[in-house]
């Protein structure tokens, strides 16, 4: 609190809420989940052993580049980096660098964890306090995705590893470091978790922890680790044990696992102190009061805390979210204590386990920590009564997770519907969704694009965001949606900008500006689904004259536009993209970039900040040599050509002619 001017109609002092100061707030940028991961892991680890495997692999690969540009750690250790010919080796590969009192790290994804799982018990066991970071992605079952889901790190619950989840790219890169202090602390290894593709590839505004908090925080390896294999200092390790010792040792561990939940809020209350970013085992929202809560874990959390504000806020339900950080240790005590005074809940799962008839993993063990509230049992305050408990399936494979499936799913709750039942597909299980709410930041601007893997726009949508974020100073969020064979075949792309943080994590059906890098999805879907009034369509013609243009949008879609008064821009990004670029392998790549002019000159950021075309174009440059300066200078150079092209040789159909009709004279 300050206490502010003098209030002179009745004398006292006006207080006035002041955000309290913190000695390290963190870098403000830009970056996705990865490389949030990847700046704090090149930092404080020694070494990484990795196999390459979606949705882990941006993380290794980013690694490996430290390793490969000769980047020490920060304290001056050269960075090692092996990939052998298998995730379980690599996992092996970790469990002997720890051994030798080295701090290391892995990444891996989905079946890569699983093929782990015989190592993952022998590092836990030998207490080596590793941190292997996971892109969480569904496990091939009846066909292979490479997406979200969180079976795979179910799968190896049982592993004795710490398990700490993100549900945003900040997120990532904070529990990443928290994972490490916790692990180290309690001499128990972690995983920390984020959801495959949808936060390890989703750029997003990020403050960076700063090189000289983190080196505070961790500490140096020769202070913290211990090497088991100095043969000055023996011991024993990785042995034999037979009936008389082996259960001995096994129960013996108990000792070291009773450290973790201590160790954990240690490193939650440090980060917080130091950086006022606050994590906790679980994050209740709107809980105090609340009659009906969802709770679950990883980015379809935000999307379930803005809809919460919805329906108390706009229907005058008393709901809530809980969002579960920590699932190992399991926070039994701290979940109780929030759910127990409600009417009911309804756990979200990113997983379908049919043949558990109580549940899913996160719903099994919050229905036994209320059956030992109910009993008194294991520490727990006793209960006279249980809220209603139902369970879902949400998001498997990176399923679109919605505002409408969320509220579908309070008013299940409110109606005592189905107990298990699953969102966002169509199916007899499936909750029907009524209404779908635009639940963006007032003010947002959202833009999806259509196009094909390969032309450079997934890049594009990434550099777009950079420059919203670094030289425009908003709040983005740019993702990517396609599949593991993405090249030559349709890509999505969607971006969103705004005054403040971005809750929703789902596909744009609300948007200000729609990109047809690829025509054909004029003839093949509705691209122009979701289009607000007076929005705008930005699209690829190698037509120069407006009326060829507008002569080629089939009768459909010049219906919408002329019904929501969309304004229709052209340009020829595949010519621009072949004059420009200087080696043949760039020109199907820079088509993508042309769009960047044409955001430019379309959205009123620059102007707002009274910024000059040279300031503009800087900020342009900066972002462009952060993607492309690895290629040359060169390539930044034709790349920001493609753009000020963009900008400049931009046309627009005239309003009289599409509201002529056909557009024919």
């Amino acid at each position: 609190m300050a206490v502010g001017e003098i209030d002179k109609v009745i004398d006292t002092p006006v207080v006035e809420e002041t955000e309290p100061k913190f000695e390290y707030p963190g870098i403000p940028t830009t970056c996705d989940g990865a490389e949030a991961v990847v700046w704090v892991e090149t930092r404080v680890c020694q070494g990484s052993g990795a196999y390459p495997i979606t949705s882990s692999t941006t993380m290794g690969g980013g690694f490996n580049a430290a390793v490969m540009n000769g980047i020490p750690n920060m304290w001056g250790d050269e960075l090692v980096f092996m990939e052998p010919e298998s995730e379980h080796s690599s996992a092996t590969f970790c469990e002997g660098f720890a051994l030798a009192g080295g701090r290391v790290t892995n990444f891996t994804s989905g079946q890569g964890l699983v093929l782990m799982k015989e190592v993952l018990y022998t590092i836990s066991g030998k207490r080596l306090p590793v941190v292997f970071n996971i892109g969480a992605r569904a496990l091939t079952s009846q066909g292979l995705n490479v997406h979200a889901g969180h079976d795979d790190v179910m799968s190896v619950a049982d592993c004795g590893w710490g398990m700490l989840f993100a549900r945003n790219a900040q997120e990532a890169g904070d529990i990443c470091l928290i994972a490490r202090r916790a692990a180290e602390a309690s001499q128990t290894p972690f995983f920390a978790v984020q959801d495959g593709f949808l936060t390890t590839h989703t750029v997003e505004s990020v403050r960076l922890p700063e090189p000289d908090f983190m080196k505070d925080y961790i500490g140096a390896p020769a202070d913290k680790l211990v090497n088991l294999m100095d043969p000055a200092n023996p011991l024993m390790s990785g042995v034999v044990q037979n009936q008389d010792s082996y259960m001995k040792g096994k129960i013996a561990q108990r000792w070291y696992y009773d450290q973790v939940e201590p160790a954990l809020e240690d490193a939650f209350d440090e980060f917080y102190r130091k950086t006022g970013r606050r994590y906790g085992f679980v994050d209740a929202y709107r809980c105090e009061d609340a009659d009906f809560i969802i709770v679950g874990i990883g980015s379809y959390m935000e999307t379930a805390q803005t809809t919460v504000d919805f329906l108390r806020d706009e229907r005058g339900i008393k709901a809530g979210c809980l969002n579960v950080y920590c699932f190992r240790p399991f926070p039994a005590r701290q979940i109780v204590d929030v759910l127990k005074n409600c009417q009911a809940f309804t756990v979200y799962e990113r997983m379908d386990d049919p043949l558990s008839t109580t549940g899913n993993h996160l719903t099994r063990e919050i229905k036994a920590a209320f059956c030992d509230a109910a009993n008194g049992q294991n520490g727990m305050e006793k209960l006279d009564r249980i809220p209603r408990i139902y369970h879902a399936a949400a998001g498997l494979g990176s399923r679109d997770v919605r505002a409408g499936d969320v509220l579908a799913t309070f008013e299940n709750m409110q109606k005592d519907g189905p107990h298990f039942f699953c969102v966002g597909i169509k199916h007899p299980l499936a909750l029907e969704v009524k209404e779908d709410p635009d639940l963006r930041p007032t003010g947002a601007f959202s833009m999806r694009g259509h196009s094909v893997g390969g032309f450079g726009s997934v890049t594009t949508n990434k550099v777009i965001a950079t420059i919203g974020g670094q030289v425009f100073g908003k709040d983005v969020q740019a993702y990517p949606k396609y599949g593991s064979e993405k090249k030559g075949l349709p890509t999505t792309y969607y971006l969103t900008i705004a005054d403040s943080h971005i809750y929703s994590h789902s596909e744009l059906e609300y948007v200000d500006l729609v990109v047809l890098n690829d025509t054909t999805a004029l003839y093949s879907g509705n691209p122009l689904k979701g289009m607000v009034d007076g929005g705008a369509i930005f699209m690829q013609s190698p037509y120069t004259e407006p009326a060829d243009v507008w002569r080629r949008i089939p009768e459909h879609h010049k219906q919408t536009i002329r019904e929501k008064n969309l304004r229709v821009y052209f340009v020829d990004m595949v010519e621009i993209a072949r004059e420009v670029a200087t080696a043949a392998d760039l020109e199907m790549r820079m088509q993508g970039i042309v769009l960047l002019g044409g955001f430019l000159k379309l959205t009123p950021y620059a102007r707002d900040l009274n910024m000059t075309d040279e300031q503009v174009y800087g900020g342009v440059e900066d972002a462009l040599r952060k993607y492309f300066g690895k290629r040359g200078e060169q390539v930044v150079q034709d790349n920001l050509t493609c753009v000020k092209r963009g900008y400049s040789e931009m046309q627009e159909i005239p309003q009289s002619m599409i509201h002529e009709g056909n557009g024919v004279v």
